[in-house]
């Protein structure tokens, strides 16, 4: 692996840790490997070997997280003294099928792709491992820094939770993470002070009554009408009570009840997400939607069991971390490489982290320029303009230099 010494930009100081076109190469060949190879939330045992053996060959001491999945890997020793920075990727994939029929990386796997970006997250994170390694290994890196493979993001509360007690905080002062961005253009991220993401909780419900004959709907608890005023009404009444400008949201994902068209059912299933904006809000969410879902499904005689499922709070940037990217990414590409991003209804696991440290994440920028189709998160036809990858170390690197000379 090479690594050119420095990046000149006109006005800005010069820094070490640029890509080399063969680092590149290597991580763009890693992250392909990894798109063909996805795997769920904590089932991620090849990922995390794959991970394992290249931190090895460039002289590292990954450990994997007792979890058994997922590492934590350390450049540099810390001392005991002023906090670490960490880097942190997520990687796992997702249930759902890949659908870029002429691709040649496209997941060998059934119903499983990585239609989120981990694979390029987790590809930014080892690059940047490496590049800062063979910095400290010349002395140029004057802080150590920690890398967080995370596994498990999409699974609800997340696997952040279970890294922390796994202890990868332990000595870490501030943390940054970048998240792919099909809206914003390669070359480019997308950045935010305050909350960039929102809470994300799942909901799921069951409703049963006496069922009966369509003929004689009086004679029964009519679960259908129920189950379809619980979709219409509840997030109605949620959106009502509480401040409009806090987002609370209900959306539906799911419903199901009946067999067949003459008879009313005893049972139905809904299933779904509460998503808010403010933090606030969130805290307030479980009473105040379970109590409009309670109040609905009485009025229809039905009665309900809910399971609300706790999620991730908002992702809330901090200032002076969002600073720190914003300085790292003009020093790399200039101030026109920076664009302001709104805040997601998305649920991201990386807010479990900025509980405990001040922290931020950025939008990293995947779009092709000039391409017109969007390729959305979550759904099988996402891809990523690998150049991206580099994008990605460079901003990190940068970060982890100028963190240090603070």
């Amino acid at each position: 692996m090479s690594l050119e010494s420095e990046v000149d930009l006109p006005g800005e100081a010069a820094l070490p840790g640029v890509l080399s076109e063969e680092l590149h190469a290597e991580l763009v060949l890693f992250r392909r490997d990894l798109h063909m190879h996805p795997e769920l939330g904590n089932q991620e045992f090849r990922t995390t070997a794959a991970i394992k053996e290249r931190l090895e060959q460039a002289g590292l001491k990954p450990r994997v997280l007792a979890v058994g999945t997922g590492l934590v890997c350390d450049i540099g020793e810390w001392d005991g003294g002023r906090p670490m920075l960490a880097l942190r990727a997520d990687i796992d994939g997702l249930p759902i099928p890949d659908m870029k029929t002429e691709c040649s990386y496209r997941s060998t796997v059934p119903d499983r792709a990585h239609a989120c970006g981990h694979d390029v997250h987790t590809a930014v994170v080892l690059g940047a491992g490496l590049v800062l390694a063979e910095l400290d290994k010349k002395g140029l890196l004057p802080r150590p820094v920690r890398l967080i493979f995370q596994p498990a993001e999409e699974v609800l509360p997340g696997g952040a939770a279970d890294a922390i007690d796994c202890g990868v905080l332990e000595g870490v002062g501030k943390m940054l993470a970048v998240h792919c961005d099909p809206r914003v253009d390669a070359g480019k991220v997308g950045l935010r002070t305050g909350a960039i993401t929102s809470a994300c909780d799942r909901l799921e419900i069951s409703l049963d009554g006496p069922g009966g004959h369509t003929a004689r709907p009086h004679l029964t608890t009519d679960l259908v009408t129920a189950a379809a005023r619980v979709v219409t009404d509840v997030p109605a009444l949620v959106g009502r009570r509480v401040d409009t400008r806090a987002g609370l949201a209900v959306t539906w994902g799911r419903i199901e009840s009946g067999h067949a068209p003459n008879v009313i059912p005893q049972h139905a299933e809904l299933s779904g997400t509460v998503r808010c904006l403010d933090i606030d809000a969130w805290r307030q969410a479980p009473d105040i939607v379970v109590a409009a879902i309670d109040e609905v499904a009485n009025l229809h005689g039905a009665k309900s069991e809910i399971n609300y499922v706790r999620g991730v709070p908002p992702v809330v940037n901090d200032a002076d971390v969002t600073g720190l990217l914003r300085e790292a990414m003009t020093a790399r590409r200039g101030a026109d490489s920076v664009e302001s991003t709104e805040q997601s209804l998305g649920g991201e696991d990386f807010s479990w982290y900025l509980q405990h440290v001040p922290g931020a994440m950025a939008r990293l920028g995947v779009r092709t320029p000039g391409e017109r189709t969007v390729r959305d998160l979550h759904q099988g036809d996402f891809d990523a303009d690998e150049s991206a990858i580099t994008v990605g170390v460079e901003l990190f690197t940068a970060a982890a230099l100028l963190d240090a000379a603070q």
